[in-house]
Parts: C-alpha cells; structure tokens; sequence
C-alpha cells in the first residue's frame, strides 16, 4: 500500500524536471510591422506565459522557422532567411529568431476592369484609383484587401447592389520578385430608391418623410440613409431607430427603405439644486413634452428659483423637418433678477425662426419686452437713494443671431470652439419707448498641449447705438464682472458710473480671458487665469484685470469649476472673491 502510495507522488515529484514555465521570443533583423509579422505568425509565440515540457518547445521550435516565413510571405517578402537558436534559462526556454527579409516583391502590373458606368462615380473612382495606386508598391496582401473590400463597398454604397467580384487574383513571379494583380466586376444595374415605409411611427402620415434627405427615384446612396438615421435621432421623438434597405425584396432597379421605430418617453421632467455665485443658490425645474400632437410640436417649461435670480419661461416650437431643419419657436419669460447694480422685473415674448444656414444656426426673431427696473441700487438700500436711476420699458425690437460651435467631447472638451454673433435693433420708435441698436459677440477656444493640460480663451464684445440710454433695462446694457467675465469682481459690478459712484451700465463692452489648467488626474485638476475688461462709453475704455486660481473637477453631474479670483492693481476694491459655475465647456 506504501508503495502505491509512493509511484502515485512520483509524477508530482518529476513535475518540475519535465516542465518550464514558459518561451521567450526575441525576434532580431527586422523591424516592425515585419518583427510584429513574425511574432504573431509562430505558434511558439503563445506560451510566453504557459507551463511547457521539453519536447513541446523543440516541436514548436522546429515549425518556427518555416512559420516565420510564412508570415512575411503576406507583407512581399517571400525570399526570406530564418536562422534560429533554443536556448534554456533557467526554468524558461529562450527562442531567438534571426530574420533576413530579402528582396521583397513588388506590384509591377494592375489589371482592373470595371463598368465604365460605375467608374465614372468619384466615389469609386477614388477607390479604383487607390488600387491602381498599387503599383510600383511592395506587394502587401493586407493593403490589396484592404482596398479590394473598399471598391465592392463603394459599389453597393453608391446603388450596385448586384455587383460581383469576378476575378480576384495576385500572380506573384518569386523569380522576378514581381506580382500582377487582375480584378474584375460585375456592377450590373444601379439601383435607385423607392418607397420610405415608417413602422411605429406615432406622428401623422407623411410628418416623417419631412426628414428623409432623398426623393424616390433617386440613385441609392449609403448616406443618405445615415443622414436619415441622424435626423431622426436628432429630433428626440425615438428611443429606436433602425434604418433598413430591403435589399431581399429590390426589383426593377427599385429599393424600398424600411424604417424601424419605438416611440421615446412622452414626457420628460428634470429638477434639482444648483449654486452660482451671480445667482446665489437656488432649485431649477423643468418639463419637457417631446411631442404635443401628431404633428410633431414641442413644448417646453423651466421655473428657476435663486437667491438673485427667479425666472419662469414657456418655449412652444413648431418643427418644419428639412434640409434646414427649421422650426417656428414662441415663448414667453417672466424675469425678476436682482443683483449688487441693478433690480428689475420684466416679461419678454419671443417669436423667432431657428434654421441650419451654411454650418451655423440662425435664428431670426421679434421681441416683446414690458418691465420696471432700477440701476444703481445696492441691496438693502431704499428705493430714494439718490443716484439710482428707475425705468420703466416698453421695448419692440427683431434680432438676428449666427452660433456655431464644435468639440471633440461634449462632457469634456479637450479641443474644440464657439462661436455666437447677435444684433438686435427697434423699428424707429413705434411700439418703443427708445430707440437702440446693438450688436454683441462671444467667443471661446479650448486647446489641450502637453497631455494633460488645456489653454482656455474666451472673449466677449459689444457696442450700443441709443436716443436715450436710461429708457434701457439692465439687461439691454453692458456689465462687466462675475463667473463668467472679469473674476476678481462681483456680478456686474464693473461698468460707467453715475455722478453718485453708482454703476449703472454702459454701451460697450470688451471682455477677454486666459486660462491654463492642469489636470492631476482623470477628474482633478486646478487652474490660473487671467481676466481683463470693461463696459464703458464712447472710447473710454479702461480695462479692470483679475487673476487667481481654481479647482476643476468632472464630476457626474458636469464639470465644477471652484475660483479664487483676486483684483490687480486696483484702489478701489481688494480682497479674493470666490466664483462656483457648474456646466458644460462650450
């Protein structure tokens, strides 16, 4: 019984005179991709990290040289030299492969043949051209695919749906290190678009052949379904959408498209608590209906309640599905801010168009604006104190605006812009208590350098042309200062001053800022900037200037930015004021 015991141990005890614990693979002579060809290609390759016996890493070694090869073989190197050596060390196996590629063998000749139909479409002309490119290159089969695949994708892209790769072959001469390849298609008919058929649509019949960017009868383009598929993501109303040539059922040069649906959520509601330092803490609520009837409208609500901020709007928009994407919009905002300059209460109604024009979003309107206010007046002071002005507006007046904007990643911009012009002006004085005409501008640019840091500019400018500025409500008039322009100052507490000391506003403005952060982690980083500008009249611009440093962190709800900013060189304010904007880059 001992002994049974003991010749049962026995291949337990000779375990570790039989086994390694794995091969390392030097490969020498070439670089890569061919050193990476190589690597991959032998089999011996995959016990870097597995126990191997003896007699295995000889039988994997003597297939290595003929599989290295092997492997360059697809890259035109078909002459090559492998010489090898196994080695052990230690409990390991050390297998070097000393590789000479040789002369490698090249396309001398491509023979093509294509319908003169289908290569007369720059999108398969460009790929045909690529594999006529070939020539004169060192046979890569890898790249001969990859170009071969992207001719036959071109053709279905582009409504050949019957095309067929006839002849696909690579003649390879090793004697004379030179390869001939022959292909050839088959295009057949090109296939046009038929019917969009829309299932699980919740909208009237035809509001959804509104985004569809073909007409029937129109050639069959792969795109055109993309930008199809986008519009209807686009446009909220889906949780689904599935966009489906019905290849199986073409006939007569005719594809149907078949577009798949499940209605979104109806209604959306949206709540919580935010803090800002130009508005205090405060709770927002929203709700949002994605479609109102089955013509597709949209209805919108917020209520902001701040400490200096109370705000409640209503926006109604009438979408007109195209190649502008158009939609009517008509809202209205009832307004009560209060802030370290100004008081006002006000109620603006807005009726505008929103359009894509050449890139950009424009938006063309009229406003409405009825309200009181008072400029000048700090908090706790009496109305009566002198030097406050109080207002009373009935202002009438279209706007027109330009934005555009782009970012590599909406939650945290490492490269991207916006851009925003605006102008706005009365229609001389009817239904106006003034007359003004304004126009403003706002810009950022985010660049990331070095890794992990990013450089932020920013600029704001604007100009005013009144009869009688004091008819205008704050906010018709410049401010500078606060989260968002010169940190170091309060909100709007930068601007011309009356003969009391009071700012009350004023008709230009010019507002930059630079920023460089420093991110320690994905989440963490810290800043420095520095802020510099004013509002003031005519030329009188004297720039206030404010710096400091910040904390970032991206946190699940977006990106908190934490200031410290500090005045410079200025006599009449000191001390750090602290700046908390939570929201999105751009």
């Amino acid at each position: 019984m001992r002994r049974l015991r003991r010749l049962t141990l026995l291949p337990l005890l000779l375990a570790p005179l039989l086994a390694h614990a794995g091969v390392q693979l030097v490969v020498d002579g070439v670089d890569d991709p061919l050193k990476l060809a190589v690597t991959s290609g032998v089999d011996i390759s995959q016990y870097a990290n597995r126990d191997v016996t003896e007699a295995q890493v000889r039988r994997l070694y003597g297939k290595a040289l003929e599989q290295a090869r092997s492997a360059l073989e697809p890259y035109g190197y078909y002459e090559a030299n492998v010489q090898g050596q196994l080695d052990p060390v230690g409990n390991d196996w050390r297998v070097t492969l000393h590789v000479q590629p040789g002369a490698p063998v090249k396309v001398t000749a491509v023979d093509l043949q294509l319908d003169a139909t289908a290569a007369a479409i720059p999108a398969i002309r460009r790929a045909q051209k690529a594999i006529e490119d070939l020539k004169g290159e060192v046979l890569n089969h890898g790249t001969y695919d990859s170009d071969r695949d992207a001719l036959s994708g071109a053709l279905t892209a582009n409504g050949f749906l019957d095309a067929r790769l006839v002849t696909h072959r690579v003649e390879v001469n090793r004697g004379e290190r030179s390869a001939v390849i022959h292909l050839a298609w088959q295009a057949g008919p090109r296939y046009r678009f038929g019917q969009v058929h829309f299932e699980g649509s919740q909208f009237r019949p035809g509001f959804l052949q509104r985004y569809v960017p073909f007409k029937s009868g129109d050639y069959f383009a792969q795109d055109k379904l993309l930008q199809l598929q986008q519009a209807l993501n686009g446009a909220d109303y889906f949780s689904v959408v599935n966009v489906l040539p019905d290849v199986d059922d073409k006939k007569n040069g005719v594809v149907d498209v078949k577009v798949e649906l499940v209605p979104a959520k109806r209604s959306v509601y949206t709540g919580g608590p935010f803090y800002g330092t130009d508005t205090g803490a405060g709770i927002r609520l929203g709700s949002e209906r994605r479609w109102v009837n089955d013509r597709g409208h949209k209805w919108k609500n917020e209520l902001v309640l701040a400490q200096n901020l109370k705000t409640v709007s209503t926006l109604y928009s009438v979408p007109m599905p195209g190649p502008n994407q158009r939609s009517f919009n008509y809202g209205a905002t009832y307004r009560d801010s209060d802030t370290d300059t100004s008081h006002s209460k006000t109620l603006e109604i807005v009726a505008n168009e929103t359009r894509e024009w050449y890139g950009w979003v424009r938006t063309i309107g009229l406003h409405a604006l009825d309200g009181t206010f008072t400029v000048g007046l700090k908090s706790g002071e009496p109305d009566n104190t002198p030097g406050v002005d109080h207002g009373q507006s009935n202002l009438f007046y279209p706007e027109i605006s330009l934005s555009r904007k782009s970012g590599d990643n909406p939650i945290f911009v490492r490269n991207g812009w916006s851009l925003t012009f605006a102008a706005r002006s009365t229609v001389g004085s009817l239904l106006s208590d003034a007359r003004f005409s304004q126009v403003t501008a706002d810009g950022k640019w985010i660049r990331s350098f070095w890794g992990d840091n990013r450089l932020i500019l920013r600029a704001s400018a604007g100009a005013t042309w009144t009869n009688d500025f004091s008819d205008l409500p704050p906010q018709l008039r410049f401010f500078a200062g606060g989260d968002r322009s010169v940190r170091g100052y309060g909100y709007q507490s930068i601007g011309p001053e009356n003969a009391y000391g009071r700012v009350i506003g004023g008709k230009n403005l010019l507002v930059g800022s630079t920023e460089v952060e420093h991110y320690f982690t994905r989440n963490w980083g810290m800043a420095a900037f520095v802020d510099a500008g004013n509002a003031f009249d005519g030329t009188d611009y004297r720039p206030k200037i404010g710096t400091g440093l910040g904390v970032r962190w991206l946190s699940p709800v977006g990106m908190i930015r934490v200031d410290l900013g500090t005045p410079v060189n200025d006599s009449q304010k000191h001390g750090v004021e602290l700046h908390v904007v939570i929201g999105p880059d751009l």
